[in-house]
């Protein structure tokens, strides 16, 4: 194990932090660790691609995909005159 030393903590962050270990009937280091330990153990976001197309591909992609039909043409209106 290792020690860490965080400076310049705001005092309102110290405050909830000893709060919260306080509800959960911990020390603020030991509600420190844990509030470390859960953002740490879970896995990184994914990476967000770069479009709309690519995130989109990326969600349908593993259930086979989707057709869809194309959106009929239709005929160029005339521009308003004003």
């Amino acid at each position: 194990m290792t020690d860490i030393t965080i400076r310049d903590i705001a005092d309102d962050l110290k405050q909830r932090l000893k709060q919260r270990a306080a509800m959960h009937g911990h020390s603020m280091e030991a509600e420190a660790r844990d509030i470390l330990q859960d953002a740490l153990a879970t896995e990184p976001p994914a990476a967000v691609p770069g479009n709309l197309a690519e995130a989109i591909r990326a969600i349908v992609e593993p259930f086979g995909g989707i057709e869809l039909e194309p959106f009929p043409r239709q005929p160029v209106r005339e521009p308003p005159t004003f």
